[in-house]
C-alpha cells in the first residue's frame, strides 16, 4: 500500500476546499509542508512578517470570497498573526491561519516554541483544533474551511505538530478529501419584508445605509437596483463605499451628520450599529428614528437599538425582495421632497468648505490639497488602500470608490498597519482576476512603519503597487503641536546619538 505524510494530506484538502493562496513566512517545522503546498498548484507567498501575511489572507478571503491560508511556524510565528485573527473576525472576513506546533512528545519538556496554541488562538477564531490524526486532517480542513464562510465569516485555526506533519500512513486509511459547499442561503420572513416595504413608503425622511456587507454578499446590482429605482438617499460606511457609486447623485455622503440625525427611517444593508454609526443612538440619530436592519447575522440583530424590523437574510434576497414590493407599488421617493432640498443644500454647503480646503496651497500642504490632487491622477477603477488616522479618514472624504470591493481600510477594528498586506493581496487578486486594474496604497507616515518591510515582497512578486506616503512628520505625539516642539527642542543628543 502506498503512503503519504501529513504535509500532502493537508495540501491535498486545501486545494480540494478552492484554498488558492497562501501568505506566510517558512521554517521548522512547516517548511516542507509550504513545498507540499505548491506541488498541489496552490499560490505560496511569503512574506516578511506573519502579522502582515495574515492581513493579506485575509483581504484575498475579503475580494474573492473565500478564505485563502495563513502558513506560520510555531510559538511566536503563530503569536504574531492574532492581530491579524482578531482583526478578521471583527470585520467579519474569512481566513485560515495554519501553525505548525512542537512535536507531542516533547509537550511539557520544554520543547521548541512549545506553546498551547489552540487555546490561545481560540478567542479570535471561530473554529480552532488540532487534528488528532493524519487520516482526520481533510475532515477538519473542510470544517475549518466551512466555517470561515457560513453564518458570519470569520476566521478559524488548524494546528499541526511536528511529527504528525512528517508523519506517514496509509493513503487509504486519510478520510475523503471533500470539496467545498457554498454557505446555506437564507430567506427572509415575508412577513418582515412587508412591514420594511410599509416604512419606506410612509418615511417622510428616510435615508439608506450601505455597509461592507452589502460589498462582501456581492449585492452591488441588487443595491444599486433599489437606490435607482427608488431615488432614495444613501450614504456609505468606508468599504460600503463603491457598492452604488460615489457620484451618484443619489449620494449624501457630504451631509452625513445631517443625514444621520434627521432620518426618520434607516435601512441598513449589511452595516452594524457599532462605532462607525455612532452606535444608533442620540443625538447622533433621532430618538424616534425607525431602523430597517438587513444581516446575516442573526447575533447582530438589535444590538445596540431595537430595531422596528430586524430582517436576518442573506442580502441580495432581502434587497430583492424589497425592491419588488416597492415596484408593486410604484414608489419613487420625489426629489422634490423637503427633505431631498435639506440633504442637497447641506451637500453644497460641505462641498464648498472642503473645495476651499483643497485649494489651499499654503505650504505645508493640508490633507484636502493633498488628496484633492492625487485623485486627479487616479486611475477611473482601482482599489485603494488606505490606513493612518488623519490619511485614512480625511481620504474617505476626498478619494472616491465607484466600484465595490475597491476600498480597503483599517475597518472594524481600527487596525494599523494593514496596508501593505491589504495591497499585496489586492495586486495578486487583480493579476489573476482583474489584470487591467490598478492598486494605490496610501498610507500615513505612521501607519507605513508598522509593516513598511513588505515592500520588499511587492519588490519580490513584480506587483504593480504605487505607495504613496502622506507624511505629517511622524507619529502622532499625542501633544498639542507647541508643546511637542518645545520638548523635542529642549532634548539634547550626545554626538554618537546624533552619529
Amino acid at each position: 500500500m502506498e503512503e503519504v505524510d501529513g504535509n500532502t494530506v493537508i495540501a491535498r484538502a486545501l486545494k480540494q476546499q478552492g484554498v488558492d493562496f497562501v501568505f506566510g513566512i517558512v521554517g521548522y517545522p512547516v517548511i516542507e509542508l509550504s513545498m507540499a503546498m505548491q506541488m498541489a498548484d496552490i499560490h505560496y507567498i511569503g512574506m516578511r512578517n506573519e502579522q502582515a501575511a495574515c492581513y493579506a489572507a485575509q483581504a484575498m478571503g475579503y475580494l474573492t470570497g473565500k478564505p485563502a491560508a495563513c502558513l506560520v511556524v510555531s510559538g511566536p510565528g503563530l503569536l504574531h498573526t492574532f492581530g491579524g485573527l482578531a482583526n478578521a473576525q471583527i470585520n467579519c472576513w474569512p481566513v485560515l491561519v495554519i501553525g505548525g506546533s512542537a512535536p507531542q512528545d516533547h509537550e511539557g519538556i520544554g520543547g521548541f516554541q512549545e506553546c498551547n496554541q489552540v487555546e490561545l488562538a481560540r478567542p479570535y477564531c471561530k473554529y480552532a483544533a488540532r487534528p488528532p490524526t493524519i487520516p482526520l486532517i481533510p475532515m477538519h480542513v473542510e470544517k475549518a474551511v466551512r466555517l470561515t464562510k457560513n453564518g458570519r465569516p470569520g476566521a478559524a485555526y488548524l494546528d499541526f505538530p511536528a511529527n504528525i506533519l512528517s508523519g506517514r500512513v496509509e493513503e487509504s486509511s486519510v478520510s475523503p478529501y471533500y470539496g467545498p459547499t457554498p454557505p446555506p442561503l437564507i430567506y427572509p420572513n415575508p412577513s418582515d419584508i412587508q412591514t420594511a416595504v410599509d416604512l419606506i413608503t410612509q418615511a417622510s425622511r428616510p435615508l439608506v445605509i450601505v455597509g461592507k456587507g452589502a460589498a462582501y454578499a456581492r449585492a452591488e446590482a441588487t443595491v444599486r437596483d433599489l437606490i435607482d429605482s427608488t431615488n432614495l438617499p444613501f450614504l456609505a460606511t468606508p468599504m460600503g463605499k463603491g457598492v452604488v457609486p460615489d457620484a451618484s447623485p443619489k449620494c449624501v455622503q457630504p451631509a452625513r451628520s445631517t443625514a444621520l440625525q434627521k432620518a426618520d427611517v434607516v435601512l441598513l444593508l449589511g452595516a452594524r450599529l457599532n462605532w462607525i454609526l455612532h452606535f444608533g443612538r442620540p443625538p447622533r440619530y433621532s430618538p424616534d428614528a425607525k431602523v430597517i436592519q438587513i444581516d446575516l447575522s442573526a447575533e447582530e440583530l438589535n444590538t445596540s437599538v431595537k430595531s422596528a424590523v430586524a430582517i436576518q437574510s442573506d442580502l441580495r434576497v432581502a434587497v430583492e425582495q424589497i425592491v419588488a414590493g416597492l415596484k408593486k407599488r410604484n414608489f419613487t421617493y420625489s426629489s422634490q421632497n423637503e427633505w431631498w432640498q435639506v440633504l442637497e443644500r447641506k451637500c453644497q454647503d460641505n462641498r464648498r468648505t472642503v473645495q476651499a480646503m483643497a485649494a489651499d496651497e499654503s505650504v505645508p500642504l493640508n490633507y484636502y490639497t493633498v488628496f484633492h490632487n492625487l485623485y486627479q491622477h487616479l486611475p477611473d477603477n482601482c482599489i485603494i488602500v488606505s490606513e493612518g488616522a488623519n490619511t485614512m479618514d480625511i481620504g474617505r472624504t476626498m478619494l472616491f470608490n465607484n466600484q465595490p470591493r475597491n476600498r480597503l481600510d483599517a475597518g472594524t477594528f481600527g487596525t494599523m498597519g494593514v496596508g501593505p498586506g491589504f495591497a499585496i493581496a489586492a495586486a495578486l487578486y487583480c493579476r489573476h482576476h482583474e489584470p487591467t486594474k490598478r492598486v494605490i496604497c496610501v498610507e500615513g507616515d505612521s501607519a507605513f512603519g508598522f509593516s513598511g518591510m513588505e515592500i520588499e515582497t511587492m519588490v519580490r512578486y513584480k506587483l504593480p503597487i504605487i505607495i504613496v506616503v502622506v507624511n505629517n512628520s511622524g507619529i502622532y505625539t499625542g501633544m498639542e503641536p507647541e508643546a511637542f516642539k518645545n520638548l523635542r527642542d529642549s532634548t539634547e543628543l550626545e554626538d554618537i546619538a546624533k552619529m
